[in-house]
């Protein structure tokens, strides 16, 4: 998998344990949120769920998500926003990176080995 989209720091970075086939991430975790640096060496697709507000930008490739029920595409140096509670699903396309905060301190934990 292509993770070089990041520097060093971010790759020093725990992992994030996404269960999600063909995504590697790291986790930055903060008192109250966590910010999470994604790379997807698949395609993948997302069920439909909702959690606390969630926040992205895109840095490569493409994502399809409907969010409240409206179907969207992101690429390269788009936003996203995805307010709380709002349930949302998608597909992710293999070469897809972004950086995406969650407004929640305990979305993903750290993988272990």
């Amino acid at each position: 998998m292509n993770t070089t989209i990041f520097p060093e720091p971010v790759l020093r970075l725990p992992e994030a344990d996404i269960p999600i086939n063909g995504v590697t991430a790291y986790l930055s975790q903060a008192e109250n949120h966590q910010i999470i640096f994604m790379v997807f060496a698949e395609d993948t697709d997302l069920p439909e769920h909702a959690h606390e507000g969630q926040w992205g930008i895109v840095l490569e490739g493409e994502i399809e998500l409907v969010i409240n029920g409206i179907n969207y595409l992101y690429r390269k140096g788009d936003q996203y926003f995805i307010p709380k509670g709002v349930k949302h699903s998608g597909k992710i396309f293999a070469g897809y990176a972004d950086i995406t905060y969650f407004d929640q301190k305990d979305r993903y934990g750290c993988k272990t080995l």
